[in-house]
């Protein structure tokens, strides 16, 4: 029976292959695999079950299929002494391509180059803020190069990912660690945890907001749905008094009365305050129908995220309230009709003749 493998490969890049023999390979060990018009040398990354579930849940998994391509072999001493040449080569073959680039004149960082194991195949991985024309650039690394080449364009995201590096937390990136996909992190994240919109603190080193974001996002929805809204007036034992703030670690509500009088009471205890009245996730719901979330205004963040963020930048209300084809109203319509009919009858007239006082006559 074969087993099902996952081979990682240079710049953290893994692919799914089958491995046609009765003894599973052992993990971390360097195998020949079948790739596209070639082989490629990788090391064993997870197999058995590991690898069933990486396989349904990677975004480079087959799901519940089996891939169709298989690892062949181990490799030899020989062959990982070709494979530690081919690193030299690759940042060679970069800093060729790279002046190649430059001749043309095209608006493009190449990030990476990675040399296929047998040398059948140059692939370089760019990030470019539009899209780039590199037909004639891949003519002449083709005759520079003497080989199959591929250029793959990829955000700075897939970039850090591929080389990789040590995050702000000490720990190497989650993208190129163990995160099997990366998801896309907004503003609206960051506001909800109610953490700082200054870019040097909630931004990785790709200048992207920090994957890490949504890790506890949805704690953070989950618990507030459990608190009335901030500004929210609720009556009380000591009547209205306004939601100030609140504190969904230590379940605590901050109330403040008409006087200016503050309070902070538990989360059950301002529950029975409220008594008979709408109870807080029914007061949170209220809010949210009456007051509903504010979008992000370009004015509440720094101008670097206005950059990095992966989320549109809100429109103002008044904008939105302004419809871009008013229905016109009855008498306007009226006014329109018998503008087309005049019209229509003047074009006649027109046509059979008319003087100047509008009365019409032989020719």
């Amino acid at each position: 029976m074969a087993h099902l493998v996952e081979v990682a490969f240079k710049g953290n890049r893994k692919e799914f292959f089958l491995w046609d023999y009765p003894d599973a390979p052992p993990l971390n060990a360097a195998v020949i695999v079948d790739v596209d018009r070639g082989e490629d040398l990788g090391f064993i990354h997870a197999l058995g079950d590991l690898a069933q579930k990486r396989n349904g849940g990677c975004a480079h998994g087959c799901g519940t299929s089996l891939p169709d391509r298989k690892a062949l072999r181990l490799a030899t001493a020989r062959d990982r002494l070709q494979s530690d040449e081919l690193k030299r080569l690759n940042e060679e073959a970069r800093r060729k391509a790279m002046e190649r680039v430059r001749a043309n004149g095209l608006g493009m960082k190449l990030s990476d180059a990675e040399w296929q194991w047998d040398r059948k195949k140059l692939t370089l991985y760019f990030t470019a803020d539009k899209r780039v024309d590199f037909r004639n650039l891949v003519r002449d690394l083709a005759s520079l190069f003497r080989t199959r080449i591929e250029l793959k364009q990829i955000g700075v995201r897939d970039e850090a990912k591929r080389l990789d590096g040590v995050g702000r937390c000490g720990r190497r990136y989650c993208s190129a660690s163990w995160l099997p996909e990366l998801r896309p992190v907004n503003l609206g994240v960051a506001k909800d945890q109610r953490l700082s919109l200054n870019p040097s603190q909630i931004s990785g080193a790709c200048g992207r907001l920090m994957c890490c974001l949504r890790y506890e996002h949805e704690f953070y929805v989950q618990s507030r749905r459990r608190f009335p809204k901030e500004g929210r007036v609720v009556a009380t034992s000591l009547g209205e008094e306004k939601v100030v703030a609140i504190d969904i670690f230590h379940e605590r509500v901050t109330l403040r009365t008409v006087e200016g009088e503050a309070r902070t009471l538990t989360l059950a205890e301002f529950t029975s305050e409220v008594g008979s009245g709408p109870g807080p996730e029914e007061v949170a719901v209220h809010a949210e129908e009456e007051h509903p979330a504010e979008a992000i205004a370009s004015d509440e963040i720094s101008p670097e995220l206005l950059y990095t963020a992966e989320h549109p930048i809100f429109s103002s209300r008044s904008a939105e309230l302004i419809p871009e084809n008013p229905a016109p109203s009855d008498a306007s319509a009226a006014d329109a009709a018998s503008r087309r009919r005049r019209g229509r009858r003047g074009g006649r007239r027109g046509r059979s003749g008319t003087d100047d006082s509008g009365a019409t006559g032989p020719q």
